[in-house]
């Protein structure tokens, strides 16, 4: 019984630590999750650009989803990122949709993509590797385009399309949301009020910017990347709970943005935001 899945990463429109309310959108860089499954009983891990990382994750989604739809099954899942760990970049939500959809395929179960979610997002509360169960982001990787969430009752509460080049800088160092400051960022809750009723109102390049802005100062992360990318981009945040930065805008301007950001340590690419969400391979 196997199953192959892949789920692109996502930048920050809105932190959800402040409020409970986020939103998301999907980025054209992957993590690819294959589920082995037999009569053993046991779920291990195995995360290959990180054999020594903590792989709790991606085995309780598979234990979730044979708990709903298999017969006690054990097994193995793989994941294969692109994606760089703790850099904000929803490492954590991509391997959760990829596994889950991989573990469904291996069982050939019949879920809907959301519902689908929402086993991954259980999963990363259970795996306490969230606070808010990043109902946002994972909802931004399963269904791709860019979504606006209630996380605290896992809501979509708006899912568009979402079309521009994308620019991240990834610093060298990591940064768990697991570990953020929440009392920091609900100080910024009036803010955070503001950048969701811009996403709702699909003003999301302005609606980043402003929660870049807040939350950088709110989780002690440098605006300096977020300055020298105006006002070439059309938006730019910080990502997540740091320490990566989104840039969005046409590839033109964005050239001239990955310029300046070069200079920093750490990598810096182009890529572009992605529609489809999460499938199984």
């Amino acid at each position: 019984m196997h199953g192959s899945a892949r789920a692109p990463a996502a930048g920050t429109v809105l932190n959800a630590l402040a409020t409970g309310y986020g939103s998301a959108f999907a980025i054209d860089e992957y993590t690819t999750a294959e589920v082995t499954l037999d009569d053993s009983g046991e779920v291990t891990g195995e995360i290959a650009e990180a054999p020594d990382a903590d792989t709790t994750l991606v085995e309780t989604c598979v234990r979730r989803v044979v708990d709903r739809f298999g017969d006690g099954e054990g097994g193995h899942v793989r994941t294969e990122s692109d994606v760089p760990m703790a850099g904000g970049l929803k490492s954590s939500s991509a391997a959760a949709n990829a596994t889950v959809l991989a573990t469904l395929d291996a069982l050939d179960a019949d879920l809907g993509r959301e519902d689908a979610c929402r086993i991954g997002v259980d999963a990363a509360r259970e795996a306490g590797v969230t606070v808010t169960g990043a109902f946002d982001d994972a909802s931004a990787s399963m269904l791709g385009g860019v979504t606006v969430t209630d996380n605290a009752n896992d809501e979509l509460l708006s899912r568009e399309v979402l079309d521009y080049s994308v620019l991240v800088y990834a610093p060298d160092e990591q940064a768990f949301s697991a570990d953020a400051d929440v009392s920091r960022c609900e100080r910024v809750a009036p803010m955070a009020a503001l950048v969701k009723e811009l996403a709702l109102d699909s003003r999301y390049a302005t609606a980043m910017t402003v929660n870049g802005f807040a939350f950088c100062g709110a989780l002690e992360f440098p605006t300096t990347p977020m300055v020298d990318a105006l006002p070439d981009a059309a938006g730019v945040s910080l990502s997540g709970t740091g320490p990566s930065y989104t840039a969005i805008g046409n590839r033109e301007a964005l050239e001239r943005v990955e310029e300046r950001w070069r200079d920093y340590e750490g990598t810096t690419w182009l890529t572009q935001t992605q529609t489809d969400g999460a499938r199984t391979t």
